[in-house]
């Protein structure tokens, strides 16, 4: 008879799918699509591959180097934080399951920034890139760029003249192309705000409970 899975392997399991998910659909796109190609699924969902400097959906913040070791910092705290809940029995599994929805979704980004520059590199316009070229990567190490692909333009409109600032221009809902690593570290926050607040607020508690038994066991040793 097999051992049950904890809660913890649970989410281990679905951190380690999301990143060889997330990595297999970025590096098809990447070595089947040129950069700027777009292929419609649907009416409401298409692939656009862009690549990006900067943090979710495409946002830029700071410098190439200082965002990839902020992620890296970021993934050590979170698996951290996962690790020292992992037997605490008033922890629910869906809250560790957003947890490692987040961890992997920032470890899939990491891997483009630390590896892509390396591993790939930088086609003409309208050819694809080549996986290990001959010739070297397009950028250092920590250097990559994101992966983008996923666009899902639900509905678009042009704003009537008369309104003010954007009167006349076309607004388009959802306009942010991402990727599934992006889904994952939204999907995982969403969640904790809408269904594991009290989850999070107890977990702090539990992690200074920790730290008091240990260190009043250590008081008692010495």
């Amino acid at each position: 008879m097999t051992a049950k899975l904890s809660h913890y392997q649970w989410a281990v399991i679905v951190a380690i799918l999301v990143v060889v998910l997330d990595q297999i659909l970025k590096i098809w796109v990447k070595t089947s699509f040129y950069l700027g190609q777009e292929r419609e699924i649907t009416s409401w969902f298409r692939l656009c591959f862009i690549e990006n400097n900067g943090m979710a959906f495409g946002w830029q913040l700071g410098s190439k180097i200082f965002l990839t070791l902020f992620r890296v910092a970021f993934v050590g705290v979170l698996v951290y934080y996962l690790v020292k809940l992992k037997n605490s029995p008033g922890i629910k599994m869906g809250y560790l399951l957003c947890v490692s929805l987040v961890i992997a979704g920032a470890l899939g980004n990491i891997i483009d920034c630390m590896f892509y520059g390396l591993i790939f590199n930088d086609p003409m316009p309208t050819a694809v890139a080549t996986m290990f070229p001959e010739g070297g990567g397009y950028a250092p190490f920590l250097q990559g760029r994101v992966v983008d692909m996923l666009s899902f333009p639900l509905f678009s409109f042009n704003w009537p003249d008369w309104v003010p600032v954007v009167g006349g221009e076309h607004f388009e809902f959802f306009k942010p192309i991402f990727n599934l690593a992006d889904a994952a570290i939204s999907c995982g926050i969403i969640a904790v705000i809408l269904f594991y607040s009290k989850q999070l607020a107890y977990s702090f508690a539990e992690l200074k409970r920790m730290r008091e038994e240990k260190k009043n066991k250590s008081s008692q040793q010495n």
